[in-house]
């Protein structure tokens, strides 16, 4: 029995050679409370279909990778408290031992590819963690974007992550990152990080051409499509600056390590804005969505 369950939905699109977008369930399960993790989950969704593209969450049930789930499935995620954050290294053991879990980014990928699915929306990808030259706190999305060939959409890394050292570390897995329609890398809550960009594009169809040469080339890395927020819901950086400052102090103080960190981070965050970060949160990735649906229309068919 193979160990990743396609929906009918995306398995006749991908029979069909129609567009499909992967989505992780982090969101859902681990990103923000209820109802809003489930209103967001089901608005991505519907904002995909309406996009004439099939759209596939993917998370762990009944001991298989589901790829593509049910409104049923979307509704136990957000409410069941007990759901596992899934990274790459956790599939095998969260499948052997038949946990609930909620894919990652590296998770999502590693199924994404698996299942034959070209592009993947998120809300910002993982890196490397402040501190890390003294806790080695990698995230594995690092490694994931290094070997698996697909095109991710996101809002840079973030922000809670030491951005320039992230930055250095995916051009040294040879990752590129590429900016939408901008040549800086963004700092998710924020547009502008200050640090500059070497590869830009400005359509879908740069970006759908640019994984189509990737993949005749042979390369393993995946290409990291840079999507900033849009720029009436951002942020000022000074002003997240000083939420994260405040995080980071309230973290040391509980000792928190692990996978417990961003999730902790990005909950007191939202607490210092008082709502401010989880509503650009949303926005911005409801903004990857779009984008990433006009990326799998484009790939969709496609050949160098």
């Amino acid at each position: 029995m193979s160990l990743l369950r396609l929906s009918v939905e995306v398995s006749q699109a991908l029979a069909d050679r129609r567009p499909v977008l992967a989505l992780e369930s982090t969101i859902i399960s681990h990103g923000m409370p209820y109802p809003r993790n489930r209103d967001t989950a089901l608005q991505a969704e519907a904002a995909a279909r309406e996009a004439g593209v099939v759209p596939a969450v993917v998370a762990l049930l009944d001991g298989r990778i589901a790829v593509g789930l049910s409104g049923d499935d979307v509704e136990r995620l957000a409410r069941e408290r007990d759901v596992l954050k899934v990274s790459r290294r956790d599939l095998a053991w969260a499948l052997t031992t038949g946990r609930v879990g909620a894919t990652t980014v590296s998770a999502t990928m590693f199924a994404a590819r698996q299942a034959g699915i070209d592009v993947f929306a998120t809300g910002g990808i993982g890196g490397v963690h402040r501190g890390a030259s003294e806790t080695f706190d990698l995230s594995a999305d690092l490694a994931a974007l290094s070997d698996t060939p697909i095109c991710v959409v996101s809002a840079g890394a973030k922000a809670i992550l030491d951005l320039p050292k992230t930055l250095e570390a995916l051009e040294t897995l040879g990752v590129p990152v590429v900016g939408y329609g901008t040549s800086e890398f963004p700092a998710f809550y924020s547009r502008s990080s200050g640090l500059t960009l070497g590869l830009r594009v400005d359509s879908p169809d740069q970006v759908a051409q640019l994984l189509a040469t990737q993949h005749a080339l042979g390369l393993r890395q995946a290409i990291l499509v840079a999507n900033p927020v849009p720029a009436e819901s951002e942020i000022p950086a000074a002003a997240v600056a000083g939420w994260i400052d405040q995080a980071m102090r309230d973290l040391r103080q509980k000792g928190l390590e692990g996978k417990a960190v961003t999730p902790f981070l990005l909950a007191r965050i939202v607490e210092l804005s008082a709502g401010a970060a989880l509503a650009c949160n949303i926005q911005l990735f409801h903004n990857n969505v779009r984008l990433a649906c006009a990326i799998a229309r484009a790939c969709a068919g496609r050949t160098v």
